[in-house]
């Protein structure tokens, strides 16, 4: 495998489905080496190019998963020889809980006749209050990612992009807390949450 598939599956994997220039942007690359590392990746029947309506991009096949879960493996197996990952993992959870529960409290104000009303975001004091959270969050973060990227340097940049989506959140773009089509803070926080389940080999509930 060359130098330039390995952030490139990894990429696929944190999106999910994206384009080339997306995909390029996650794994650090210029496009036209992402492009030719996808092309091989594709050849070796680790990624499909598929379409939905006008959409088009790249997702990992099985054989993909499952090798660039082997490929993770190796890279802890050399950095995390004393298990550090696992308790930094384990400062995660709770912090992921905070998480959810802010971007609930994003979509959703509760009121006397309605538990599950939309939030319209006319009571500053409620939004005020999340963004609060998000803040705080975001300090957590930072100390979080520095652990990670101590133990894995790839982990760097997850705590700077939380922190520009929550900067345009609180300057009145709405989107940029939970929005899936933009680099917002809940995009950002479910990518890495991800990263951390592949490199670990686990799945999201633990298992």
């Amino acid at each position: 495998m060359s130098s330039t598939q390995v952030p490139v599956l990894h990429a696929v994997r944190l999106l999910g489905f994206a384009d080339t220039p997306e995909v390029a942007i996650r794994a650090r690359l210029p496009v036209q080496e992402a492009a030719t590392a996808l092309a091989d990746a594709e050849a070796r029947g680790w990624l499909q190019h598929t379409g939905f309506a006008d959409l088009y991009g790249w997702s990992l096949t099985d054989a993909g998963r499952t090798e660039g879960e082997r490929i993770l493996a190796l890279e802890r197996q050399r950095a995390d020889g004393d298990g550090g990952l696992d308790a930094i993992y384990a400062a995660f959870l709770p912090l992921n809980t905070r998480l959810l529960r802010a971007c609930t409290d994003w979509q959703i104000r509760p009121t006397p006749q309605e538990p599950l009303a939309v939030n319209d975001h006319d009571d500053p004091v409620w939004d005020r209050r999340v963004l609060g959270e998000l803040g705080a969050l975001s300090h957590d973060l930072t100390h979080l990612v520095t652990r990670l990227a101590a133990v894995l340097p790839r982990f760097a940049g997850y705590d700077d992009r939380f922190q520009t989506a929550l900067q345009r959140a609180q300057a009145g773009e709405r989107d940029w807390v939970d929005r899936s089509d933009v680099d917002s803070c809940h995009r950002v926080w479910f990518e890495l949450h991800e990263d951390l389940v592949a490199t670990l080999g686990i799945t999201r509930d633990g298992s």
